[in-house]
Parts: structure tokens; C-alpha cells; sequence
């Protein structure tokens, strides 16, 4: 029969509110002959129906229509106020068309009538489908909504970004320039200073991006502040009933990542422990360095061996049953009453946009415990802070430096010429064609890639045209990287992202140079 196709849960919550215990015994008969597993509550008055829907919590009303002091349209009415979308299905011998057709209106989902209860089970296992689908689609339209309004701020953020990044990028310049000045102690201090609130601004507009938009930000993650941070987030929310251990093996181990996904991620593994265990637990957050082979990926994920960082936070809670663990990572699955369903799979596409993947091991009465395993690549050597003076030294060679904005320009070119370079400045990339028309060709070329009236990639594009195929270093922006697409192939192209720093901007510049000679 195509009623039995419709999947209830193991067993369901009858709240009955009837005052005949016979009519009751009918009703719940065809439930039991239609395999349906139920739980029962029998309630005939109005205190002791709040009181089910408060304690019993039921899945489902089956109410008779008329009772001496009560009934089922002031029952109907009752839930109505406190639950749109609980089914509720009168089960009347005095149900008339009319007044079915009026119950309907108000909120009723069936009606059945006792001289025929054939149907009623296929209108509980209807109704339980169709309140499970009314509820799946609010909170579908919940995170719509959500994301509709995080889209908003993406966008105000994003343009903020750029125009913060622009007022950032001549302190960070004129700070690395005034630090020069070490027989002046003052200005030294000053520079560093001035640096040091630009770097700080900076970091606050990538955080304010990365929050906004979701988008990822490789920067560098170090452990032990990663666990640290995680740590005091959880201060105001572990019960004096649940132990906390943090056993890092290597504090120091620094890695390329997102530090705001990852402690979002590890925040919502350990708040769900914390919940699996209400009546207190140990909870355990561990660090450890594997490798890993080949065949410990599974089929749908891509396998990469070597050495990996896994994180795991274990707790000593309820655990979960294979039926759960199956369904975990399902768009809106839940185990608990108030939870989206969202969380779980927002930490695996975290880890999956950090190229690792997760692990989950739980039984009932033994915990869970959930492994993060991200791939661990060696950080560059050449940090923008190393390297003496002398190594960033340039010989006089020529280069062009193409940005739209007169303070920047002037800074970058200042601080070129400082440090050895014959640096040219052209605000547009039309002064920057005529420039090479007038000069010829320079050994390397710096340009911003957001100009408005030609943008860097067309600068670029028109600039191979003039037989320009030597170093290009595009200043871009991490959001919004500049479509490199329309550019024929570059053997030596480098990408920065704005704000720049002068450490890495020369380290980049001698890099490029090197390569482009040959040299490296």
C-alpha cells in the first residue's frame, strides 16, 4: 500500500485527548495494525493537555471533538498558539461536513471519522511527512534569509575593504621607510609605530572579511594561539561537571590556513560535546603530527599522503548510534530541538577548503570523538621579514611602477629609489605605454591590478603588445583577484596582495629579477 512507503521515526508521541477509554483503544488499534510504534499520553481537560505538550512533547494530536468540559477545537486552538506546525487530527463520530470544513480552516490538518478508522493511519504517517516538510522548508527559508543578509554585508565589506586597504597600504610604506632612519632613534620608534597600526588595521579588515564573506584566507596559523584563543572562548561556557584538557604536542607549529574558520569549527565540535554531556564528562582537545597513506582516504575524497596536523576534541558524552553517524552530515539533520543542522557540515567544508578532511568515532554510552586532519606544507623560509638590508639592494635597474593613487605612488617609488632601483612612476596605464614609447623597456614592472580607467590586467595585455615580456609583480586584491585569463602566458609573474609591505615587496622584486635573468 503506498501509505507504508512514508518513514516515521522508530517510534512516535500520541498525545490522545479523549474521555472514553474505549474510543482510545480503537484509535490506537490502527495504529498497532498498521505497524505504526507509538508512545501514548491520554489527556480529557485543558490543564493536563498543556501540561503534555510541555512534558510529553508529543509528535502528533489526535483529539476527539466534543468532551464534557473541554474540546478539541479549544485543544486545536491551544496548540495553535504555541505550535504551527504539530499535526492534529480530530477523531469524531459527530464530525459533520460543515464542521470539518471549519476545523480544516482553523487549523486542523485531517479529520476522521470513528465509524470509518480505516484511514487513520495513513493520515498520521501524511500528516507526520508533511509537519517534517513545513519545518524543513522554514528553516530553509531562515538560512536564506541569513545568507541574504550576510551577501549584503559581503558586499559592504568588500568595498569598505578596498577603500581601507588603500589608506592602509602609504602607512605600512612609510612606516618600513622611517624605520630606515636608525641613527634617529625617534623616527625609528615612530615608523615602527606607524607600521605597526597599519599591520593592525590590516588584519582587522581580512577579519572582518573572512566573518562576512566565508571566504578563505590563507594566512599563518600557529598552534598553540589557534588552541589558546579556543581556550579562553570556552572559559564562560564548560559546566563545573565537565573536565577540560588542551594537550598540544607542538605549541609552536605554525601552518598556512584560516585562524577564524579553524576556531569556528572547533568552537562548534566542543560546545556539541559539552551538550552530549549533561551530567558532566571529560572533555579532551589534542594535537598530534601524522602521516598519512594513500589508502586511508575514502573514494569520494581526494587523496593526498604525507604529513598532516590532527586535531581532535573527544569527549565521554552519550555518543551517537549508526543511524545518527549515517545522517551526520545531512543539510539540516538534528539532534537536538533547537539546532539548525548546519553546524557539523559548516565544519566539514571548512576543513575541505583547507585541503584536509574529518573524521568521526562515537557509540552509544562510549563518546565521540572527531579527528581533523589538515595537510601540513612547509611555510616558506623567506618570511617577508628576513633577509638583511644588503640583499634587497637593487643594482639600478629600471622599474616601472603603475599605480592610480598619488600617495602610493609616490611611496613605492620613493622607497624604490632608496633602495638602489631607478624606479618610474606612471599613474595610468596609458602614461605607463607612452612612458615605454618615450624610454623603452623597463627591467621589471609593478602595477595594481584595481585601476579604474585601465585596469592592470589590460595595462599588461597592452604592455606585451609594446614586446614587454620580462617580470611583472600585479598587486591585487585577496576577494577579488585580478582574471588572468585574457593574458597571454608570463614565465614570471607574481601576484601580491594590497596592502603591501616594503620588507616583501623587495624580497619579491629581487626574486623576480633573478628569475627573469636567469639567475634562479
Amino acid at each position: 500500500m503506498p501509505h507504508r512507503q512514508t518513514q516515521l521515526p522508530p517510534s512516535i508521541r500520541v498525545l490522545q485527548v479523549e474521555d472514553s477509554a474505549l474510543d482510545a483503544e480503537l484509535v490506537l488499534a490502527q495504529l498497532d495494525e498498521d505497524g505504526i510504534a507509538y508512545e501514548v499520553r491520554l489527556v480529557d481537560d485543558a490543564p493536563r493537555f498543556l501540561a503534555a505538550l510541555e512534558e510529553f512533547k508529543p509528535d502528533i494530536v489526535l483529539s476527539d471533538l466534543s468532551m464534557p468540559g473541554f474540546s478539541g477545537q479549544h485543544a486545536l486552538e491551544l496548540l495553535r498558539q504555541r505550535d504551527e506546525d504539530l499535526p492534529f487530527i480530530f477523531v469524531s463520530a459527530t464530525l459533520g461536513e460543515e464542521a470539518a470544513i471549519e476545523a480544516l480552516r482553523n487549523g486542523a490538518t485531517d479529520y476522521i471519522l470513528k465509524q470509518n478508522p480505516a484511514r487513520l493511519a495513513s493520515a498520521v504517517r501524511r500528516a507526520l511527512a508533511e509537519a517534517d516538510a513545513r519545518r524543513a522548508s522554514r528553516r530553509a527559508e531562515a538560512e536564506l534569509i541569513r545568507a541574504q543578509r550576510f551577501e549584503s554585508l559581503a558586499m559592504l565589506a568588500g568595498g569598505l575593504s578596498h577603500d581601507l586597504r588603500n589608506l592602509l597600504q602609504p602607512l605600512l610604506l612609510a612606516g618600513d621607510s622611517l624605520q630606515d632612519y636608525q641613527d634617529d632613534p625617534r623616527l625609528a620608534r615612530l615608523g615602527k609605530l606607524v607600521r605597526d597600526c597599519g599591520k593592525r588595521g590590516l588584519d582587522m579588515v581580512q577579519s572582518m572579511l573572512s566573518f562576512a564573506r566565508g571566504a578563505r584566507r590563507a594566512e599563518e596559523v600557529r598552534l598553540g594561539a589557534l588552541l589558546n584563543a579556543l581556550d579562553l572562548l570556552l572559559q564562560g561556557s564548560i559546566p563545573r561537571s565537565v573536565a577540560m584538557e588542551l594537550a598540544i604536542e607542538d605549541p609552536e607549529l605554525s601552518f598556512e590556513g584560516n585562524h577564524t574558520e579553524l576556531q569556528q569549527c572547533l568552537l562548534n565540535l566542543c560546545l556539541n560535546a559539552i551538550q552530549a554531556m549533561p551530567d558532566g564528562g571529560n572533555l579532551r582537545i589534542e594535537t598530534a603530527q601524522i602521516h598519512l597513506p594513500l589508502d586511508f582516504f575514502l573514494p569520494e575524497e581526494h587523496p593526498r599522503q604525507g604529513r598532516y596536523l590532527r586535531m581532535s576534541v573527544i569527549d565521554s558524552g552519550a555518543g551517537m548510534s549508526q543511524d545518527v553517524l549515517e545522517r551526520l552530515f545531512e543539510p539540516f539533520f538534528t539532534t537536538k530541538e533547537t539546532g539548525t543542522g548546519l553546524g557539523l557540515l559548516s565544519c566539514k567544508r571548512i576543513i575541505s577548503t583547507h585541503g584536509g578532511v574529518m573524521r568521526v568515532n562515537s557509540e552509544p554510552g562510549k563518546g565521540t570523538r572527531f579527528d581533523l586532519y589538515i595537510p601540513l606544507e612547509e611555510l616558506a623560509a623567506d618570511s617577508e621579514h628576513s633577509g638583511s638590508k644588503d640583499s634587497l639592494e637593487g643594482s639600478g635597474e629600471r622599474v616601472l611602477v603603475v599605480v592610480e593613487e598619488a600617495g602610493q605612488l609616490s611611496l613605492m617609488v620613493d622607497t624604490l629609489d632608496s633602495y638602489g632601483y631607478e624606479a618610474h612612476a606612471s599613474q595610468s596605464g596609458t602614461a605607463a605605454l607612452q612612458w615605454i614609447e618615450a624610454c623603452g623597456l623597463p627591467d621589471l614592472v609593478v602595477l595594481d591590478a584595481d585601476m579604474n580607467l585601465y585596469t592592470g590586467v589590460r595595462t599588461l595585455a597592452a604592455l606585451t603588445e609594446h614586446g614587454y615580456n620580462g617580470a611583472v609583480i600585479l598587486l591585487g586584491r585577496p576577494e577579488a583577484p585580478p582574471d588572468l585569463h585574457e593574458l597571454p602566458p608570463f614565465d614570471h609573474l607574481y601576484v601580491m596582495n594590497k596592502p603591501i609591505t616594503t620588507p616583501l615587496l623587495l624580497k619579491t622584486l629581487r626574486k623576480a629579477l633573478l628569475a627573469a635573468s636567469g639567475e634562479q
